[in-house]
């Protein structure tokens, strides 16, 4: 392999890319653009949830009962109902989301060291809203029932748990989404900007030039691949500085580390879009084709949505020949939990393997394609 030649292939893309606007505003422009705007806009936090109150008590237990579970500002009182048969309507209409229900002769239940049972229903039809409304009224209401059982008692709770969350203590989903965000859209990215390249030649009519020169294919393929190689590390920056800046996500791990992960993924993902390149010869096939091959298992696919252990055997399988699937486990361990190489060494091998069938791949199909 010839450095002179090398960087003639790539300095002659990186004149074209610099004439061509639409790669220009993809490569520069969209990345940063994405990653704010479904930074904003995913969010799995939920608070303030509208909640309905059916007091049949009206005791000083039941508004402590209702106190504590709108203390936290998780839950606020939308309304009062004064019938239990009210209670389907607010949540049909969706005014709110949930209806607590205190029976007659709570405190009386209370008072006499009985079980004293309350009724809380949840609108299904969001089950993500919902099972985390349950988890939190839950939490709630367990809290309360432990502080009345010991009120005015000397003595402590058999079991006291003293819970802890590691590395995102307060749970914000953004901390978890934003870094997962830079490897899905750099996927997607990545694949587009070089599904553009040898179509282009194509279509241009410069390929047979291209042929005529004493370049080797791999030299070709490299010498293409270079100037995508170094926007894609420029836009991993700004994504990683913006997620700092921007979205306040801490980044504990090694700047270096990232680095070096991202060029093995960038690599992978940009040889994937030469070899799409190549094989159709035109760019708005390519660029089609580039879209569904990385964006639909990047994002479904990649852990970044789903969790990939609560999915079937079938799929689980399937993951593991998504390349975004590893560099979201690398994001995320290097931003929030600041792990090494030594807790990233198979998703390093893994992008290696990737990165390697890529541009094999992109090699064999244009020396196939050059060949016709």
């Amino acid at each position: 392999m010839d450095p002179v030649r090398l960087g003639a292939i790539a300095r002659k893309e990186w004149i074209q890319l610099r004439r061509d606007r639409r790669s220009m505003i993809l490569a520069f422009v969209l990345p940063l653009f994405l990653l704010l705007f479904f930074g904003y806009a995913i969010s799995w936090d939920i608070d303030d949830i509208p909640l309905a109150v059916l007091d049949q008590d009206g005791s000083r237990a039941s508004r402590e009962l209702v106190d504590a579970l709108t203390a936290g500002g998780l839950f606020h009182v939308e309304q009062h109902l004064g019938r239990y048969d009210d209670a389907d309507g607010p949540i049909r209409t969706g005014s709110v989301r949930a209806v607590l229900v205190v029976p007659p002769g709570f405190q009386r239940s209370l008072a006499s060291g009985g079980p004293a049972p309350v009724q809380l229903l949840l609108d299904g039809a969001d089950a993500n809203t919902a099972t985390i409304a349950l988890s939190y009224a839950d939490a709630i209401l367990t809290q309360h029932s432990q502080q009345v059982l010991l009120q005015g008692r000397r003595v402590s709770a058999p079991v006291q748990s003293d819970v802890r969350v590691w590395y995102n203590p307060t749970l914000e989903s953004r901390n978890m989404i934003v870094p997962s965000l830079i490897a899905v859209i750099m996927s997607i990215i990545a694949a587009m900007l070089t599904a553009l390249t040898i179509a282009r030649e194509w279509e241009r009519g410069t390929m047979e030039q291209l042929a005529a020169t004493p370049v080797h294919r791999l030299e070709v393929v490299i010498g293409k691949l270079l100037p995508y190689v170094l926007i894609g590390i420029l836009d991993v920056t700004v994504a990683t500085i913006a997620g700092i800046v921007v979205f306040g996500v801490p980044f504990r791990g090694s700047a270096l580390l990232l680095g070096g992960m991202t060029l093995l993924f960038l690599v992978g993902a940009l040889g994937l879009g030469i070899f799409i390149s190549a094989a159709l010869r035109s760019q708005v096939l390519a660029m089609q084709v580039a879209m569904v091959a990385t964006y639909l298992p990047a994002l479904l696919l990649s852990g970044f949505l789903f969790d990939i252990a609560s999915m079937p055997v079938a799929l689980r399988a399937v993951t593991t020949i998504v390349p975004a699937r590893y560099f979201v486990t690398v994001t995320r361990g290097i931003f929030l939990k600041g792990v090494g190489i030594e807790a990233l060494w198979a998703q390093g091998l893994s992008m290696i393997l990737f990165a390697t069938i890529g541009l094999g791949l992109a090699a064999l199909t244009f020396r196939k394609q050059i060949a016709r």
